[in-house]
């Protein structure tokens, strides 16, 4: 309890836009959104492969039963209906768990991607957020399957109400998205005067040592981690990176010659994802040392969200031991460690 009121009173000083609250989940925040701009959007129709319950869609599915569409348990034939739907003017909005996307990432990529149908898919319980759930159905590949398709916009917000923000900004979008969701409660981090642009990452917490970049869950973990740091006389930078795709590289570059060195942390395996997008934009003009948090690779196991991020190495610890040697390698030029992993 003494640390949490530490923490948020380090995250108040230091970002007085954050409030840390606890909040509704992702899931839910997404379903009641959806409600709330119905009226905004009268062609936007909501899909769903028999989960309404577990992805919040359920709001939606109450409030407009004639705009609400019930495929069963056929992700494949829903994904190529939403691309049918788009053709005609409709702006579907695709619902599921982020694991049973993959099982139609096909469908997703020729009937949605390939023709740039306006389409939006929104993949609930992704990575070990999912939790008791286990390692079937827990979605560590997401980000890599969705960031390889051209011209699919990829996004993971941080809390309730930045889920809010981004569902509105999606519809305005005109194109295929993909978006996290979340199983867990969730800490409300941004306040009401939050703003949300898709393609634009943001400075939640100023440093000059490092940058921590994270997404989705990870946010709320990188900013107590650098509350650990501070204890370590290190002042560590945290930015929200909710786009993933398009990346935004203006600001990467400009941490990475500001502070010198990047620590990515996402809920996802470390290849493919928010980490690898990083890397593959500061290699080309501004190398700086780099390390990962994330799932190393593996499959995850059954437990609680908390529990497992900590086996896992994803909490607030583990990024704070892998900021402090990626610290020392800066100052010391030291070779990475683990290089072939």
């Amino acid at each position: 309890m003494l640390m949490a009121r530490s923490l948020q009173v380090v995250i108040d000083m230091f970002t007085p836009n954050l409030i840390g609250t606890s909040g509704d989940s992702l899931r839910e925040a997404f379903g009641k959104t959806l409600v709330k701009i119905a009226d905004d959007f009268p062609t936007m129709v909501v899909l769903d492969a028999d989960i309404a319950g577990g992805t919040g869609a359920h709001h939606f599915r109450k409030s407009y039963p004639d705009r609400f569409f019930q495929f069963g348990i056929a992700e494949q034939n829903m994904m190529s209906a939403a691309g049918g739907m788009a053709a005609t003017g409709l702006i579907p909005v695709v619902t599921t768990f982020a694991i049973f996307c993959l099982r139609a990432i096909e469908q997703a990529r020729l009937s949605i991607a390939y023709s740039q149908r306006n389409v939006k898919i929104v993949g609930s319980h992704p990575g070990l957020d999912t939790g008791p759930d286990g390692a079937s159905a827990q979605c560590l590949e997401d980000i890599a399957a969705f960031r390889a398709i051209p011209g699919v916009v990829v996004i993971s917000p941080a809390d309730p109400y930045e889920m809010e923000l981004a569902t509105g900004a999606i519809m305005r979008h005109v194109g295929p998205v993909y978006m996290r969701s979340g199983r867990s409660p969730a800490k409300r981090i941004f306040s009401d005067g939050h703003k949300f642009e898709i393609g634009k990452g943001l400075i939640v917490k100023d440093g000059t040592d490092l940058t921590i970049v994270a997404c989705g869950v990870q946010v709320h973990r990188a900013l107590e981690a650098a509350h650990l740091l501070q204890e370590k006389n290190i002042n560590a930078r945290v930015v929200n990176m909710a786009t993933i795709k398009p990346l935004d590289r203006e600001l990467l570059g400009r941490c990475a010659l500001e502070t010198g060195a990047l620590l990515v942390t996402e809920d996802h395996n470390i290849y493919g994802g928010l980490g690898g997008a990083v890397a593959e934009a500061i290699v080309k003009f501004c190398p700086v040392p780099m390390d990962f948090v994330g799932v190393e690779d593996t499959f995850g196991e059954s437990g609680e969200p908390n529990e497992l991020a900590s086996k896992y190495g994803l909490d607030a610890g583990s990024i704070c031991l892998a900021a402090t040697q990626l610290v020392a390698r800066k100052h010391l030029k030291l070779s990475p460690p683990q290089l072939y992993r």
